[in-house]
């Protein structure tokens, strides 16, 4: 167990550059498995669940060499080989149902195991991504302890309408897609920046794909992949961690960011707490004239509200930092999760530090804040940024403040503490057996 200790009270202060986002990563390695030439990434995070797949590379046979000081990544698939009755995709980790497109497409069979998950978010069903398998003509079968897809010959084109825009199951289409000779389209694809960086490094590879960032996208199968080089963005999530964080501490820190141009509608719920972005020579900066305060809408007989669910909607990852921003801004906030059920229970969390927090139904809550907080020790889900939303909290308190099981952090940012430390704070982790 990794418990995060706290001195809280300390405006943070100076600049980060993030790391890539987990969601851009963990699709592009799994899809490296389509081809047998050379590939070297740029800006690879040192993450836990980057660790696992290339745990399962080496074990496939991979070649694999990982720089961690500059994040290069060189890969080559070429001699990789697959046996399901011992080679087992990773545990505890929602990327892995990824890996068996590139399975399929090589070795005909691919093995997942029966728990297969990611972060505690409420129920998070894999048969969207079955009938995706089905669809190109794979068959699904349940052995013990474990699903087996096998495909008897190529995967063959198709078309489908997802009836959820699902990011893990458009990018394990557009996988099966580029393995299919022909046509297929996807309607009522998932559109989020991880979802356009993915398809740009299958547009790298020789993949022909329309429709990148749109919710309807055709793919053009059947081509022979090549190799090339690649350099991923920086973390949308994190450079918005990393704004709120010096936001909600009252601080000025400045945020490494060369894709502005996903963040206008972050940056108007910026707003709604009184917080203004700028965007200025590849860098952003949130800056507060005051104390954190929820602006008054227009229409002055309802509440602020912050909507989250499938981009372009504000991004659902974020929204417990918001709501910390909400626990601490003078006024009242909705927040309403229109994805996962039950994703809001860790709120009671928050009346430990003395915050009012309201659970209307399980999509939605209602922060009254200005109230004063005090620190406290606080237990954190398996949920990445519910652990960041505790801490940022916590180091808005002045005094001793603990997270316990914040190890979910590591699965995302690989220099977290490092990160916070440069900017002044009082952080270290803790470990229990």
């Amino acid at each position: 167990m990794s418990n995060l200790i706290v001195h809280g009270g300390t405006p943070l202060r100076g600049r980060i550059t993030p790391s890539a986002n987990k969601n851009a990563v963990l699709p592009v390695l799994c899809a490296t498995l389509l081809t047998r030439e050379p590939l070297r990434l740029h800006g690879v995070p040192d993450i836990t669940d980057v660790r696992k797949i290339l745990d399962i590379f080496r074990m496939l046979g991979s070649s694999v060499h990982l720089d961690e000081t500059t994040g290069t990544l060189s890969l080559h698939h070429q001699n990789t080989v697959f046996d399901p009755a011992q080679h087992r995709l990773p545990e505890e980790m929602r990327s892995s149902i990824m890996l068996i497109p590139p399975l399929l497409a090589r070795f005909g069979v691919a093995r997942l195991e029966d728990n297969v998950k990611g972060c505690t978010l409420g129920v998070r069903e894999i048969d969207p991504h079955v009938e995706v398998f089905q669809r190109f003509g794979g068959t699904v079968e349940r052995a013990e302890g474990s699903l087996l897809v096998r495909s008897q010959g190529p995967l063959t084109p198709t078309d489908h309408w997802l009836d959820y825009a699902s990011v893990t199951t458009t990018e394990n289409f557009v996988l099966c897609a580029v393995a299919a000779s022909g046509t297929s389209t996807l309607t009522n694809a998932a559109s989020e920046p991880h979802v356009q960086e993915f398809c740009r490094f299958m547009v790298m590879l020789g993949a022909r794909i329309d429709g990148i960032g749109t919710s309807r996208i055709t793919v053009q199968g059947g081509a022979a992949l090549g190799g090339g080089e690649f350099r991923f963005d920086e973390d949308f999530h994190e450079i918005t961690t990393f704004l709120a964080l010096g936001a909600i501490t009252g601080g000025d820190v400045v945020v490494r960011n060369s894709a502005p141009g996903n963040f206008p509608l972050i940056d108007r719920t910026f707003a709604k707490f009184g917080v203004v972005v700028t965007h200025e020579d590849g860098w952003s900066r949130a800056h507060c004239p005051g104390p954190l305060k929820v602006q008054t809408p227009f229409t002055s007989n309802v509440l602020t509200k912050v909507e989250a669910a499938p981009w372009p909607y504000f991004p659902v990852d974020l929204l417990p930092i918001f709501i910390a921003l909400g626990v601490r801004a003078q006024g009242n906030c909705m927040f309403w999760n229109k994805v996962y059920d039950g994703a809001l229970g860790w709120t009671g969390e928050l009346s430990k530090f003395g915050a009012h927090v309201f659970s209307s139904d399980p999509h939605r809550l209602i922060t009254f804040g200005g109230n004063a907080l005090s620190p406290a020790l606080v237990e954190s889900p398996y949920i990445i940024r519910v652990a960041i939303a505790l801490f940022m909290v916590a180091a808005s308190i002045e005094g001793r403040s603990e997270i316990r099981n914040a190890a979910p952090i590591r699965r995302a940012h690989p220099r977290f503490v490092e990160n916070l430390r440069s900017l002044g704070v009082n952080v270290e982790w803790t470990s229990e057996e």
